[in-house]
């Protein structure tokens, strides 16, 4: 029998549907797996007697053939899911040990499905950074090392918990969420797929809020199929959510190994950068050239209001970061520090609550929504936003069926390496990401290659509204000419 730690959700999914092993034995093969990787700091929080409660439910219910799309399946959970009856913090210590009393509707669609928790994943504090060093419990570290060192690199962020636990094989999927990226950044550093769907098809409800127009839940797996196969459960319409969209959720994993032939794809020319390494200029060309030997057609199209899109992301973000963020006071729920007034209290426990990364966020968004500044900042800003929109529509409307560009702008970098002077420089890892949540689009990042050291590189195909499905056959096409990577295991 294959290590059962090492299947696909689509291979467990048969062994649990064949009797091969029961959702017990593949639950408590992934907490050996998770003991065993504590330096990676990818869980925070383990739930094991839970996880073992939930798989004899599970196999009670496999047995009675009323098993359910992930009978079975143990997931991660990132931190920033409410679960009831289970800590949830945001990795944030302004939320100390908050344990809801409810479940977010993605995961309870998760455990209606059959699925099996097994803990809480780290996370940037409040999902603000890029590379999971922001969390109030320290960074999560990658399984993924340059050849021949030793150094400690970043999984990307801010579900760098879920990207690293997916690759590391300590979770058969992970839940994750993209306010500018933070789904398919991780996943293309650490050799895993991301799915950043549409802005309205997942509820955002029992998700803690960083931007409320951005935010996007989505799944972080080992295959495009196993993405598809997760997809599917978290999506759905919520009447708790206003934003969330009626219209029925389509059967993903159906999308697999469907033709593309004929499909057209588009390359951006404001995607080519200055400075840009010549390994993701290759990866790049490499990808378009596997699509188009499956039959699609490649065409040159322009966005030219790229250039803007990352100064407008970071007006936006964190205006609506302030917003969100003025209920964590100390007086209703999480951290209280004292003060003499009321004033000082609120003072004091957001000083001591939030991390630096976070303060500078709600500095920012707090400024530019002031008077005076409103018009000059976040209004424009959202007039660019609209002008980012419409240049993806003008190309859908001349037949473009998915955009192709790289993921990221270099592969995983070390522990520390980046933003400690110049904070502008770790979000420049967001380049290529954030123009698909300002248009509230769907994205996926799908492993392609790897740069000179030996390290993940991803690709990114952008879809338009509502039509994950495209993304998932478009994304099967590169996975099944890349391969699949895991990383050499250390820890």
């Amino acid at each position: 029998m294959t290590d059962l730690t090492s299947m696909t959700i689509a291979e467990a999914k048969a062994g649990l549907a064949n009797k091969s092993f029961t959702s017990l034995e593949l639950t408590d093969a992934h907490l050996a797996a998770i003991e065993a990787a504590r330096s990676l700091n990818a869980f925070i929080l383990e739930t094991p007697d839970q996880a073992r409660a939930m798989a004899r439910a599970i196999d009670a219910r496999i047995a009675r053939g009323e098993g359910g799309p992930l009978a079975g399946i143990p997931l991660g959970i990132k931190d920033l899911f409410a679960t009831k009856d289970v800590r949830t913090t945001a990795c944030s210590k302004i939320l100390g040990n908050f344990v809801p009393p409810y479940e977010s509707t993605v995961t309870s669609q998760l455990w209606r499905d059959g699925a099996v928790m097994l803990g809480k994943l780290n996370n940037d504090e409040f999902a603000m950074g890029s590379s999971n060093e922001t969390s109030c419990f320290g960074p999560v570290v990658n399984p993924w090392r340059r050849e021949g060192s030793n150094t400690s690199l970043v999984p990307g962020g801010s579900s760098g918990g879920s990207a690293s636990a997916v690759a590391a094989l300590l979770c058969m999927g992970a839940t994750a969420t993209d306010t500018g990226g933070s789904i398919r950044q991780p996943a293309a550093f650490t050799a895993t797929v991301g799915v950043k769907p549409t802005y309205g098809r997942c509820s955002r409800w029992g998700i803690v809020a960083f931007a409320s127009s951005l935010d996007q839940a989505g799944p972080i797996a080992r295959t495009v199929r196993d993405s598809a196969i997760l997809m599917r459960s978290m999506a759905g319409h919520d009447p708790k959510d206003t934003t969330s969209v009626d219209i029925g959720v389509p059967d993903y994993e159906a999308a697999i190994g469907k033709s593309v032939k004929g499909m057209k794809i588009g390359i951006p020319k404001e995607y080519r950068l200055d400075g840009m390494p010549a390994e993701i200029e290759k990866l790049w060309t490499e990808g378009a050239a596997w699509l188009k030997a499956a039959g699609a057609e490649l065409v040159e199209v322009s966005l030219p209001h790229t250039k803007y899109a990352l100064p407008a992301y970071y007006i936006v973000a964190p205006a609506e970061a302030s917003s969100n963020l003025a209920r964590y006071d100390g007086v209703r729920y999480g951290l209280r520090v004292p003060g003499r007034s009321i004033g000082e209290l609120y003072e004091n426990t957001r000083a001591e609550g939030f991390g630096d990364e976070v303060r500078r966020r709600v500095m920012i968004g707090t400024y530019v929504l002031s008077a005076g500044y409103y018009d000059a900042y976040y209004l424009r800003a959202q007039k660019v936003r609209t002008l980012i929109k419409k240049d993806f529509e003008d190309c859908f409307a001349k037949g473009v069926n998915a955009i192709l560009t790289p993921a990221t702008p270099s592969a995983a970098f070390g522990v520390g390496e980046k933003g400690g002077a110049d904070p502008v420089e770790m979000y420049l890892n967001d380049i290529f990401t954030v123009t698909v949540n300002m248009a509230g689009l769907p994205g996926i990042a799908v492993p392609a290659g790897k740069d000179a050291q030996g390290l993940p590189l991803g690709l990114q195909l952008i879809g338009r509204p509502f039509d994950e499905q495209t993304l998932f056959s478009l994304g099967e096409v590169v996975e099944q000419a890349a391969g699949r990577f895991t990383p050499p295991r250390w820890w």
